[in-house]
C-alpha cells in the first residue's frame, strides 16, 4: 500500500467492516470506523507503507483493491494489540480480508506470500495471527496457507480465538 492510496485502503477497510462475519473477524466495527476523519485514515496508511514496523499488503484486480492483509512486527517484550505481553519477537497478521468475488482464486495465497516475505526481510521468523474458533472460512485458508494452531487459545475482546503461527521460511 502507498501512502497516497489512503482512499482506496479506507474505502477497502470500510467494505471489510461490512462483511457479514465481521463482527467475529475485526475488532473494530463499521460505525465507529466511518466516523474516522481523512487524517486519521491518510496516517493509518503512511504507518503501514514507510518503515519497518508495519506493512499493508493489497491485491489488485482490473484497477480496484480487491484483498488486504498488514503485518505488525512486534519485539520482544513489547505489547500487542490485545495488551499482550510478546515474549518473542514475530509478525502478527491482523486485518485480513478479501472481497468476496475474488475468494478462492488465490488471492489471499498472493498476500500471505507477499507478508511472509517482507516479514522474513525484516528479520520476523515467524507470523502469527488470531482466529475466532467460529470463523471456519478464515480459519480454512489459514491452515491452506502453511499457519498451524500453536494450542494456545485467548479470551479476546470479539470472543474465543486460536492463535496460529507460520514461519516464514526463513533460512
Amino acid at each position: 500500500m502507498r501512502q497516497d492510496e489512503w482512499r482506496q485502503s479506507r474505502d477497502l477497510r470500510l467494505d471489510a467492516l461490512r462483511d457479514p462475519d465481521a463482527a467475529i473477524a475485526f475488532l473494530d466495527t463499521y460505525e465507529r470506523a466511518s466516523t474516522q476523519s481523512d487524517e486519521f485514515w491518510a496516517e493509518r496508511t503512511a504507518n503501514a507503507s514507510e518503515g519497518a514496523g508495519a506493512a499493508q499488503f493489497v491485491a489488485e484486480h482490473d484497477g480496484a483493491l480487491v484483498g488486504t492483509v498488514t503485518v505488525l512486527i512486534r519485539e520482544a517484550g513489547a505489547i500487542d494489540h490485545l495488551d499482550r505481553a510478546v515474549d518473542d519477537a514475530r509478525a502478527d497478521v491482523v486485518g485480513v480480508f478479501v472481497r468476496p468475488s475474488h475468494r478462492g482464486d488465490g488471492t489471499i495465497d498472493a498476500l500471505f506470500d507477499a507478508a511472509a516475505t517482507w516479514a522474513g526481510d525484516v528479520g520476523a521468523i515467524v507470523m502469527t495471527l488470531d482466529v475466532h474458533e467460529e470463523n471456519a472460512r478464515a480459519r480454512a485458508a489459514y491452515l491452506r496457507n502453511g499457519f498451524t494452531p500453536t494450542g494456545e487459545t485467548i479470551a479476546g475482546p470479539i470472543g474465543p480465538e486460536i492463535v496460529m503461527a507460520r514461519p516464514v521460511g526463513r533460512e
